[in-house]
């Protein structure tokens, strides 16, 4: 493997990637898995550090997660991290429905602006604290949701008069750098989700899957934006264990759920609003339909699935095996990966060494651009 060239100048396929790593707002770091240690709790101090860990290892973006009951708030916490960073984007979670979408619109246009254009946003569509609504209505929700969004951070006054949302507003005087509404991010793998993403988001983000059927899925949303005069980008989310050799990474994957406790490892999988949705019962049927050592496919591993709800497997392997699995998902169409492993810190230390300086980044804001 080389590794005397730079991230910013290699070909990765011939074509640019979007690498991002994840801040673990959502009380969501082990050194094992299910075993508690403090100084990996979610905590300003704790997250700051991974975004400064990843903006200094090459990472193009970083995640930040959003859960009510879970650890710290993405917006505030990106408004503190804001100024700390110098080139690297972040990806903010909102929730759809927590926040009245014009108060929302001007937060984000904010956080912007303190950015210097580098903002993204990640678009949940979840039950709100203390809600149960169906889930149709609650997609039809989101989608209202990033309409109005959309025109206020593209600086449009709104007249809209949906099922959730009733408004007339002018555009609020803060807006974003390039003047127009930053790239959504969107995942969901419900027929409603999929039709939702179609028709509004920049990037569809998917959780791990068989690689057949994540051509599919891509088809399918090729055919469905296409029905509404769109395309869209596609965007990978995954854990990821790499260590110089195979048997290095498996034995690292192992002693991540070595001391796992299965009714811990149900607990923390439960804990999430979203813990019974479509995407959440399919990281559940891979884990159950891998072999004996958790392996699904050439690479992938579902063990990380056992202690967490939402995305539930790992890349795992040596650094050419992680960088071919990479490669045929870029090969499907997907150029935004979103990575995270365990003790964040020390495996974002772990790619950025043995993994980034194989693959072409682009340039900081050209993903914005699109």
């Amino acid at each position: 493997m080389t590794t005397n060239s730079t991230p910013q100048t290699q070909a990765f396929l011939g074509t640019p990637v979007e690498i991002s790593w994840f801040a673990a707002l959502c009380d969501d770091d082990y050194a094992q898995l299910g075993v508690t240690d403090q100084s990996l709790r979610s905590s300003w101090e704790h997250c700051r550090d991974i975004a400064l860990t990843a903006e200094k290892s090459g990472f193009n973006n970083i995640l930040l997660p959003s859960g009510y009951d879970l650890g710290i708030d993405s917006v505030a916490f990106a408004g503190g991290m804001a100024p700390l960073l110098k080139r690297m984007q972040m990806l903010v979670a909102v929730r759809c429905g927590e926040m009245w979408a014009p108060q929302l619109a001007r937060q984000l246009a904010t956080l912007d602006q303190m950015l210097e254009g580098r903002l993204t946003i990640n678009i949940i569509s979840s039950d709100m604290p203390g809600e149960r609504l169906e889930s149709a209505a609650r997609y039809r929700r989101t989608l209202e949701t990033m309409q109005v969004l959309r025109a206020l951070l593209n600086g449009e006054d709104v007249v809209f008069h949906g099922e959730f949302i009733n408004l007339e507003v002018t555009a609020p005087s803060a807006q974003p750098v390039s003047g127009s509404c930053p790239p959504l991010y969107f995942g969901g793998l419900s027929n409603d989700a999929r039709d939702v993403a179609a028709q509004e988001a920049d990037v569809y983000l998917m959780w791990p899957d068989l690689m057949p059927e994540v051509a599919s899925i891509i088809g399918d949303m090729r055919k469905r934006a296409d029905t509404y005069g769109r395309s869209l980008r596609f965007g990978y989310r995954a854990h990821v264990i790499v260590r110089e050799t195979e048997s290095e990474a498996r034995a690292a994957a192992a002693y991540l759920v070595e001391a796992l406790d299965p009714a811990e490892g149900k607990r923390i999988r439960e804990r999430s609003l979203d813990h019974s949705s479509e995407g959440v019962r399919r990281q559940a049927e891979l884990r159950e339909s891998s072999s004996d050592d958790g392996f699904v496919e050439d690479a992938l591993w579902t063990g990380v699935g056992r202690a967490r709800s939402g995305c539930g497997a790992a890349i795992v392997g040596s650094p050419e095996q992680v960088i071919s699995k990479l490669r045929a998902y870029q090969s499907l169409g997907i150029d935004a990966f979103i990575l995270s492993g365990y003790p964040h810190i020390e495996e974002a230390k772990h790619f950025a060494r043995l993994v980034l300086p194989e693959i072409a980044h682009a340039p900081l804001r050209s993903f914005a651009d699109l």
